[in-house]
């Protein structure tokens, strides 16, 4: 199974339907996947000191489009935000942007969302930091 399908299971809770008395119970695979395969500001798992320059921020644009910032250095390819990723209210793609830390000194994107209106949940990729998501609605 591919990461994408994984992480919609998991995100949709059908795992529980294959394997019901493992979910049921108090285990370490019971865990909820924030926090461990993805971080929020609210749930930070290992990454507690690094949320300030992972944390991704979206704002609403006049035009209708959604810039993303990540508050992160870009040092070239040692240290770095690898992409920034929309998904829509199912966790279904919507549109991402690579950076190429040669030549983007920021992780600032603006994406144009077209006639999509609702939540939205945007990723940002660190090359050593995880992912890390934020909701909000547009």
């Amino acid at each position: 199974m591919d990461r994408r399908a994984l992480l919609k299971l998991s995100l949709l809770g059908i795992g529980g339907a294959v394997t019901p008395a493992i979910v049921s119970a108090k285990s370490k695979l019971a865990t909820p996947i924030t926090g461990n395969l993805y971080y929020t500001k609210e749930n930070p798992g290992r990454w507690s000191k690094k949320v300030g320059g992972h944390f991704p921020t979206v704002k609403q644009l006049a035009d209708g489009k959604i810039k993303v910032i990540t508050s992160h250095a870009m040092n070239g390819y040692q240290h770095y935000i690898v992409k920034h990723i929309i998904l829509d209210k199912d966790y279904q793609f919507i549109t991402e942007h690579m950076f190429d830390p040669s030549t983007e000194k920021v992780p600032i994107s603006t994406f144009d969302l077209g006639s999509y209106r609702g939540q939205i949940h945007v990723l940002s990729v660190c090359n050593k930091h995880d992912t890390w998501m934020n909701s909000v609605s547009v």
